[in-house]
């Protein structure tokens, strides 16, 4: 079988945002950038020719499509997955914008694995077996586990995320790594102050959402996993990339609208919280370069952290965004007093470990603003 994977693209800090392309598919988002008369920058297609002899046995196992494990049997389930795993085979859970680039990036330095991809619906099977990555529904069970994990589900659509993560982490052989991508949520601080790998974490049974995060980083750190807590992430395609992507790919519109905390102030244009509460950002694509990264050193039971090193006040970002003039919407005001206030992150522990630095260092670079 060939393997045909998409790299993923992000415009250059420069770069400038352009409308949506209005065709009969769904449509997008509903806030826009202005048009550019920026050329296409690239399409990569990674084909693996060999694959077909060299993986056969390595991946019959989990070549599935979007519908292979509805209505099977245990045992045709079972029968399925008998196919050997190679030595850098890679298991994302939540394969959606995160996982799929971290499959690209994987990908780049290990071109005849096999990445399979856990989802919790079919929805997005035809998508991913696409872009290379051979979906399969939550339940399924290879009877072969992997030596490289990767949790990038979120934990809105889950009941149990604890016992998704822990099924995820029954999947890993412990030989390369398991990653867990948290958010950098349960660090305790609200006062605008500084944080970083090793700042203190709220207590739990202080807030729902910060105890579901941690006691899944418990389950990840106690079978030897990693964890990495993440900035507030954002993204955006040009106009070219995400016409190429519709047209050639048949991907859908939710998979490249721009993303971030900015955008949905402007789509809100009044927002009831404070202005001055500090926030932390990464680049989608950063988050995804610094995930790789962690997987190859192999590490065992550590938590890393990922954000951008540059901390903006919520009236900052939007008046970079404003600034940039790549928008055609306008932020109008926060109105918020009373709410909490933010973080200031620091990476610097992360980076030097890891060796990594963001393709991205601030937000202001990425809108091409000083």
């Amino acid at each position: 079988m060939v393997a045909t994977t998409v790299a993923f693209l992000a415009p250059t800090a420069t770069a400038r945002l352009v409308k949506p392309f209005q065709s009969n598919l769904s449509p997008p988002p509903p806030v826009h950038a202005k048009s550019s008369s920026r050329s296409i920058s690239s399409l990569s297609l990674h084909r693996n020719p060999s694959s077909s002899s060299k993986r056969a046995s390595m991946s019959a196992g989990l070549q599935v499509n979007a519908s292979s494990t509805v209505g099977a049997t245990d045992e045709e389930v079972e029968a399925s997955s008998t196919g050997l795993i190679g030595a850098n085979d890679l298991l994302i859970v939540g394969p959606g914008v995160l996982g799929r680039l971290v499959a690209e990036k994987w990908r780049e330095d290990h071109p005849e694995c096999l990445i399979a991809g856990q989802t919790f619906s079919t929805d997005h099977h035809d998508e991913l077996v696409k872009i290379g990555i051979k979906p399969f529904l939550k339940g399924f069970k290879a009877m072969r586990k992997f030596p490289y994990v990767i949790f990038c589900a979120p934990p809105s659509r889950s009941p149990d995320y604890p016992g998704d993560v822990r099924e995820a982490a029954s999947q890993w052989d412990g030989k390369g790594s398991f990653l867990f991508t948290s958010s950098s949520a349960p660090y305790d601080c609200s006062d605008n102050g500084s944080c970083n790998e090793d700042s203190p974490v709220v207590p739990l049974g202080r807030s729902p959402r910060t105890d579901v995060l941690l006691k899944a980083e418990k389950v990840v750190l106690d079978s030897g996993g990693c964890v990495v807590r993440l900035a507030g992430l954002y993204i955006s395609f040009t106009q070219s990339e995400v016409v190429i992507f519709l047209i050639l790919y048949n991907l859908n519109w939710s998979y490249q609208a721009d993303r971030g905390a900015h955008v949905y102030w402007l789509h809100k244009g009044i927002v009831e919280t404070r202005p001055d509460h500090i926030l932390n950002l990464i680049h989608y694509e950063d988050a995804a370069s610094l995930s790789v990264a962690i997987l190859k050193k192999k590490l065992r039971g550590r938590i890393f952290l990922g954000c951008d090193n540059h901390p903006l006040s919520r009236q900052e970002v939007m008046d970079l965004v404003d600034r940039s003039g790549k928008f055609d919407r306008k932020f109008e005001r926060f109105t918020g007093t009373n709410d909490p206030l933010g973080k200031k992150l620091n990476n610097s522990k992360t980076r030097e470990e890891i060796g990594w630095e963001p393709k991205y260092p601030s937000f202001s670079e990425f809108l091409g603003v000083s």
